[in-house]
């Protein structure tokens, strides 16, 4: 792929780019601040002004994942909470749209591959917002009796370690094709959550 050259703008979204088109074709071990300035047509100290290490690209590609899968979570509440009596198991099934079509990214987020976490405020708000966000949908779903009561948190760890787990595992390839030959994919979802 030919290199883009890098004019006038945002340097950092650029920058930011240019690692998320890496990282998709090439994996994390392609992924360097060297790479990322090439890509974009800049010398590779200009990334310094944005970012002063490997760890601080990482945060900003994963906070960019982040914010991205937070608006899909919250579009797909806004539209199914009045009109459907599983708003979980849509919010399950936009969860893992959002990975296997952005299976690099996803991976990151999600990979411990980002050392200090508190060390980047963009990536904690984030973070806490889209805790917030699935709070308030287990919540809503509660007052609807779609999900039983009890405290939120508890039910939260219970739903998302469902959904995540089944999201690697469809990620990696590891579900026996049996599994998956039986039912359509949202169906099994569906079942497992409910």
């Amino acid at each position: 792929m030919a290199s883009k050259t890098y004019h006038h703008g945002n340097l950092k979204e650029a920058l930011i780019s240019a690692g998320l088109e890496i990282l998709s074709e090439q994996g994390m071990e392609g992924l360097s601040l060297r790479n990322v300035t090439k890509r974009i047509g800049v010398s590779h100290t200009a990334s310094y002004n944005h970012f002063s290490d490997k760890q601080a690209l990482l945060a900003a590609i994963s906070t960019a994942g982040h914010e991205q899968l937070h608006q899909i979570l919250l579009d797909t509440f806004e539209k199914t909470k009045h009109s459907s009596s599983h708003i979980i198991s849509e919010i399950a099934w936009a969860y893992l749209q959002f990975a296997l079509d952005n299976p690099a990214i996803f991976k990151l987020m999600f990979s411990g591959a980002l050392e200090e976490e508190r060390d980047h405020p963009e990536y904690v708000e984030i973070s806490q917002k889209s805790i917030a966000l699935f709070e308030e949908i287990i919540a809503f779903c509660q007052s609807k009796g779609q999900l039983p009561e009890g405290r939120v948190e508890k039910i939260a760890v219970k739903l998302w370690s469902l959904v995540h787990g089944f999201t690697y595992l469809m990620l990696e390839n590891q579900f026996p094709i049996e599994y998956l030959q039986s039912q359509e994919l949202r169906e099994m979802l569906k079942g497992i959550i409910s």
